[in-house]
């Protein structure tokens, strides 16, 4: 068993209440560097409450979030993100009115304080940057297109987009593919493939699917505790899986 300091992301004891309810009840979790695991769960399961504690949205009653061995628990959201942990959500949260270049340029990490962005000067390298990233999300050949004018696949990998300039070494995603038509969903399962090496990727998902192609560990939340833990196929043949998903 390697120990705790070996871990991307090592979540013990991880309780929140909500006026007595656990939403996430005494969660241990660990998760590799360069590992993409996939939580699925029911609606209800605590899956989004659990990335809501790890980027510090929400506070938790007790238990340890640590990342690369630092503890998350006291951070702020912001001190978070510094460290490293970059987050998405279910609804894409991109400036409409900018184009996709804009867009990739004012997450830039030195355009992102007040200060950084008043001297922030367009420099070969940020330009080289974005044009990289574009391509990796597959809209190099939108750099001018108005954000608002994407298709709702598109918009999902400008966000993914800006959050990989800011080069996280853990990215949570918020059900990415919701949405998505067949051949997006395909790319996407390309692209997280491809960001997982040399970064920690959790994805919360309902399409199995999807799950099936990117999952290289799947985590099975209910009632805020983790049913199952295994590859794809251990989970789905897991008796109190198949009971839970049935039985709903």
């Amino acid at each position: 068993m390697s120990s705790n300091t070996d871990f991307a992301l090592a979540i013990e004891d991880l309780t929140v209440s909500f006026d007595g309810f656990k939403a996430v009840d005494n969660l241990s979790l660990y998760i590799d560097k360069d590992e993409l695991r996939v939580v699925i769960g029911p609606n209800g399961a605590g899956k989004t409450t659990l990335l809501d504690l790890i980027c510090g949205k929400t506070k938790s009653t007790s238990g340890s979030i640590k990342f690369k061995n630092k503890e998350l628990s006291k951070l702020s959201e912001h001190q978070i993100v510094h460290a490293g942990v970059g987050r998405k959500f279910q609804t894409p949260s991109i400036y409409e009115n900018l184009s996709v270049y804009d867009n990739l340029e004012v997450s830039y990490p030195e355009g992102r304080t007040v200060f950084g962005a008043l001297a922030f000067k367009r420099t070969d390298k940020v330009d080289a940057r974005i044009k990289e990233i574009a391509n990796e999300v597959f809209l190099g050949d939108f750099l001018s297109m108005e954000a608002a004018l994407l298709s709702h696949g598109q918009k999902q990998w400008l966000e993914i987009g800006m959050l990989l300039i800011q080069d996280p070494e853990l990215l949570m995603l918020d059900e990415p593919v919701a949405g998505m038509s067949v051949r997006e969903r395909e790319q996407t399962a390309e692209l997280l493939n491809r960001i997982s090496k040399g970064r920690s990727v959790l994805v919360i998902e309902h399409d199995m699917e999807f799950v099936a192609r990117i999952a290289h560990k799947v985590t099975v939340l209910h009632q805020g505790k983790i049913l199952a833990e295994g590859d794809m196929k251990t989970v789905q043949n897991n008796p109190d899986v198949i009971e839970v998903y049935l039985g709903h």
